[in-house]
């Protein structure tokens, strides 16, 4: 599977991916998950790399969710530790690609300094205009949702909205996505069929991917493969395949 193959006039606006596998693809190295991690990070550049290649718009990926905490402490703090890593040593490429950074989640639950490299690169790549990667960092779907709702209880408090105008619409512009468009596809990598907490308002019309391969050993090609897997499905949005064809 290479370029040639890809139908461009039917790019998905936005892939969202659950990079599942890390630990284990360490584990059968015999490494450290940290290892794992790091090798994951590899991963993240090209298929970044391969993506606005294509013309995709936006990229999210689930970097770190609110239960990854629960974790050991070490591997928390070699995450932390990476992602600043990470976010410094590729500034400038990011910079250099047109590629904007952008964050969801609660980046408050963050180390500072971790806060600090997202808020450097974020205020830096503003003005780019490639393709958007988001990270969803300490990011859970019920969290979101929960967290949406306490803001809109707080506006209908100010008397600035009535209960009964609240429409899905409304509901949008109080999630972290609010100016990004939903996700066109969610893939997991590592073979576990789960949406782990991921985007949960925001993918009801996604389409899913569930490939075997451990995230570092996920390569353009597979990702390619899947782009034009999506391309020959019929999207239908509770329509039928007659009223899709006709319009």
């Amino acid at each position: 599977m290479n370029l040639s193959d890809i139908n461009k006039s039917n790019i998905p606006t936005h892939v969202a991916i659950i990079m599942d596998g890390n630990g284990r693809w360490a584990k059968k190295q015999g490494k450290a998950r940290v290892f794992g991690h790091q090798a994951g990070a590899e991963t993240v550049r090209r298929i970044l790399e391969i993506s606005g290649e294509i013309g995709i718009k936006y990229l999210t990926l689930y970097a770190f969710s609110t239960e990854n905490w629960n974790r050991p402490k070490e591997e928390v703090d070699a995450l932390m530790a990476l992602l600043i890593k990470a976010i410094d040593g590729e500034l400038e490429n990011l910079i250099k690609n047109q590629v904007r950074l952008m964050t969801i989640g609660n980046l408050k639950s963050l180390p500072e300094e971790c806060q600090k490299e997202l808020q450097n690169a974020i205020e830096k790549t503003a003005n780019n205009k490639g393709i958007t990667l988001i990270l969803a960092l300490s990011y859970s779907g019920r969290w979101e949702i929960t967290s949406a709702i306490q803001q809109i209880t707080e506006v209908i408090q100010s008397g600035k909205l009535n209960p009964k105008d609240i429409s899905e619409e409304t509901i949008c512009t109080f999630l972290s996505t609010k100016n990004i468009p939903d996700p066109d596809i969610v893939i997991r990598t590592g073979g576990e069929q789960r949406i782990s907490n991921f985007l949960l308002w925001q993918i009801a019309y996604a389409e899913f991917f569930f490939p075997q391969k451990f995230w570092p050993e996920f390569q353009k090609e597979d990702f390619l493969q899947i782009i034009a897997d999506y391309q020959s499905r019929e999207r239908r949005f509770g329509k039928t395949s007659e009223q899709i064809q006709k319009s």
